[in-house]
């Protein structure tokens, strides 16, 4: 009679106690070759570019808004509006003269988001005119050579 050798039926005629996961832990693994790709960057997609210039405007916007935020309430409470209501008060000589009736926390605010709406638009644009200057320099350079590699 000749015995079948199958994977989840070991042979019966092993070697004293050789088993194949004893023969593949004893066999020195091999390094791992580390792959490096070089690729040319020659092309950059428009509508890619844009979209990524708005996201990233639009990102630095509402931190310009949330620090100036932050920065207002931090002078009001520590009382930096009333010390410069009273400096003023003492060289202009006018009781009536108020900081807060300069600026107030609504013009501040308001201003802030005019300047984080233009910083959306002029980062926008500016992302599209780069994007549009580097596919126009790759006519003339051949692109970006860039190096990959797989670890």
């Amino acid at each position: 009679m000749t015995s079948v050798r199958t994977p989840s039926r070991p042979s019966e005629t092993t070697s004293q106690g050789t088993s194949v996961a004893d023969k593949l832990s004893a066999k020195s693994p091999k390094p791992d070759q580390v792959k490096q790709v070089r690729l040319k960057l020659v092309y950059i997609d428009f509508w890619s570019a844009v979209k990524f210039s708005f996201l990233i405007a639009a990102a630095v916007g509402v931190v310009i808004i949330v620090a100036v935020l932050l920065i207002w309430t931090v002078l009001a409470s520590t009382g930096i509006f009333e010390s410069v209501t009273t400096l003023l008060q003492d060289v202009s000589g006018s009781d009536t003269l108020s900081v807060n009736s300069i600026i107030s926390f609504a013009q501040v605010m308001g201003f802030t988001v005019v300047i984080a709406a233009l910083n959306v638009v002029v980062g926008t644009v500016l992302g599209a005119i780069a994007c549009l200057l580097y596919n126009l320099s790759v006519k003339v350079t051949g692109g970006i050579l860039v190096g990959f590699t797989n670890q």
